[in-house]
């Protein structure tokens, strides 16, 4: 017997589960470059991403259990103390509008193949990421008094990706 890729398990490609598991840290990075916060905000807020997404390895939902774990693989498990590079992307605006377009992607193939539950659940997934990413650190403010805990640039990301997610 030999050993299937995870993918396979679930009736995907290799290309599509890339998309899949590539998703959840496109998702914190955008979340993340919705309002420039200095590069201590920013790690505070990857921080927070990758312990949401590492929290998916516990999920009830199949697919969401997978994709964290493979997603955790790739990047590093914050549980071992492993963090994620800063990234500030050159334009923001449209980085975060291939997040976008990525997780419509993304959404309708799921809707395509996955049971509603897993759909769902995956959904709820990202959107907890951005979630928690945009609620890590106060945007504004001088030496961390004062500020918005979520900004309008962050809740507009944030909502706007549960908007595309649920067409």
């Amino acid at each position: 017997m030999t050993d299937q890729p995870v993918f396979s398990e679930f009736g995907f490609s290799d290309d599509e589960w890339g998309l899949l598991v590539g998703l959840p840290q496109a998702v914190l990075t955008a979340a993340s470059a919705a309002e420039s916060n200095g590069t201590r905000r920013t790690r505070t807020e990857n921080a927070a991403g990758l312990d949401a997404i590492s929290a998916g390895r516990e999920s009830a939902s199949p697919l969401v259990a997978a994709v964290a774990g493979e997603a955790i693989a790739r990047t590093g498990d914050p549980e071992t103390g492993e963090e994620l590079p800063v990234i500030e992307p050159d334009d923001p605006q449209a980085m975060i509008a291939d997040v976008l377009q990525r997780a419509k992607t993304a959404a309708a193939l799921l809707a395509d193949r996955m049971h509603e539950g897993e759909v769902g659940a995956y959904e709820h997934w990202l959107v907890e990421i951005a979630d928690q990413v945009v609620s890590a650190a106060p945007s504004g403010g001088i030496l961390g008094i004062g500020g918005e805990a979520v900004s309008d640039a962050e809740r507009r990301f944030r909502d706007r990706l549960a908007e595309v997610l649920n067409d």
